[in-house]
């Protein structure tokens, strides 16, 4: 199959899908070319394999996107699975504790040599079993706060307009546990209204004590550090270590999609119902996203995203984009 062939093709912005190619270009010039990306059989890919495709893309004259797209790769079908989506939250927090922002945003414990692994469960972190080990960045509502570990990072509007940008620094190193698996289970939500939107307002209608239990069901627990380099019109590093690109970026498995390859996407957006034709990087990880068609679309930033992300749960069509072998 020809990439001129794949479905939507014809309709995409090759220029617009190739920027996001180039920045992991950069990143992928930084590692040694025999570093493995992932990918598995036909997908395994090193970084070198990438060095002749950047280079040229780096010095495409513009209105050639398309031709060199179609020209230097050669789609290989992952199947079809699950897209859902995710963002960067944008909340409210405090430097020291208030009533309404009582909740800490922890760093990772200087020396996790010196502790036992994995690291405490969710719950006795909570209660306290590192305190004086990961200081605290900052404090927010315990909801909101949750809901940033499982985005992995986000943006902190302080008192007074200043702003701070947390990213992921690590974990605990317990499973991930889904809550909103838990309310279907429990019947507190059916399976076709699940959402983040659902569990939020869930969590806003029970007692207090009540959905503080529910959030320790999760044993996973997410470290943050600043970052103070990045401006406000980036999105946070993902794994493959470049800002990530609203509507270009994709959180992929690694065991079967290399970091840094452009992937097909065809899927449709939940809140409204638009087509989703377009190339997109994988440029990030993330600890639910199992599969070779398993995926999750970063949205971007702020409100618009959230409600883009939060109900976002398509079945998807996907075909990894690998260098072919020129002459």
């Amino acid at each position: 199959m020809a990439v001129a062939a794949l479905p939507g093709w014809a309709e995409e912005d090759a220029a617009a899908a190739l920027a996001p190619f180039r920045a992991g270009c950069e990143a992928l010039a930084r590692r040694d070319p025999a570093e493995s990306l992932g990918g598995a059989g036909e997908t395994a890919s090193r970084a070198g394999d990438w060095a002749a495709a950047c280079a040229e893309a780096a010095a495409l004259p513009p209105g050639s996107e398309r031709d060199f797209l179609e020209r230097r790769f050669r789609p290989v079908p992952l199947g079809t699975g699950l897209l859902t989506g995710y963002y960067e939250p944008l909340l409210s927090g405090r430097l020291t504790p208030d009533a309404a922002h009582p909740t800490p945003l922890r760093g990772p414990p200087p020396s996790l040599d010196a502790l036992p692994a994995p690291l405490p469960d969710r719950a006795a972190i909570e209660a306290g079993a590192l305190d004086g080990l990961a200081p605290h960045l900052a404090y927010a509502d315990p909801v909101e706060a949750f809901f940033l570990q499982i985005q992995g990072s986000g943006r902190v509007v302080l008192e007074g307009g200043g702003l701070l940008r947390l990213l992921y620094a690590g974990k605990n190193g317990h499973p991930y546990r889904a809550i909103g698996r838990l309310l279907i289970e429990r019947g507190a939500i059916p399976r076709e209204a699940m959402s983040m939107q659902a569990i939020r307002a869930w969590l806003a209608a029970a007692p207090p004590a009540e959905a503080a239990a529910l959030l320790r069901e999760n044993p996973s627990y997410v470290f943050f550090r600043r970052e103070d380099a990045l401006r406000p019109d980036q999105g946070p590093p993902g794994t493959l270590g470049v800002p990530l690109t609203p509507g270009r970026s994709l959180a992929v498995d690694p065991a079967f999609v290399p970091l840094g390859a452009p992937v097909w996407l065809l899927a449709r957006e939940t809140l409204d119902g638009a087509p989703i034709r377009r190339l997109v990087q994988a440029q990030d990880t993330g600890g639910a996203i199992k599969g070779a068609a398993r995926a999750d679309l970063f949205q971007g930033w702020g409100e618009a995203a959230a409600a883009r992300a939060g109900v976002m749960r398509e079945q998807a069509a996907m075909w990894v984009l690998l260098p072919r072998e020129l002459p």
